[in-house]
């Protein structure tokens, strides 16, 4: 009796159509999703390494580490700085609040400071750095 030999087959399976597919697919998705941002919360750190300056009237408003507030030089409190920025912007088109916080005030009281100047209608609020150069590690 004579035996026929079975034939093992192995079968590949190319996996670069299926890789190519998947980066077309991540590409679609990074290219018509949608990032949002917290509205209305744009706050740079105290210190930067590579700052860029810019220059604009500035309406300032100064909050200091004991909870002192001051808009133009002017003492203000809390429960009145809506009506102060209302009455400070109320004839400017470019509506802009250059904010300088002490890197040691509560993040709960600039929250609410931002809050009374978006309550104000201002349209941009601005948190200047200083320039704090790298140091070099000794290794």
């Amino acid at each position: 009796m004579k035996f026929r030999e079975k034939r093992i087959t192995k079968s590949i399976i190319n996996l670069t159509p299926m890789v190519d597919m998947l980066f077309l697919i991540l590409l679609f998705f990074l290219v018509t999703s949608s990032f949002s941002e917290q509205p209305n919360i744009k706050l740079e750190l105290p210190s930067t390494k590579y700052a860029a300056s810019s220059k604009l009237e500035e309406r300032v408003l100064i909050l200091s580490e004991d909870g002192a507030m001051f808009f133009e030089n002017n003492p203000v409190e809390m429960k009145d700085l809506v009506s102060v920025l209302k009455n400070a912007f109320s004839k400017q088109d470019e509506k802009t609040l250059t904010m300088r916080a002490d890197k040691h005030v509560p993040y709960g009281v600039i929250v609410e400071v931002m809050d009374a100047a978006k309550g104000a209608g201002l349209k941009k609020i601005l948190a200047p750095t200083i320039f704090a150069p790298e140091t070099k590690k000794d290794m």
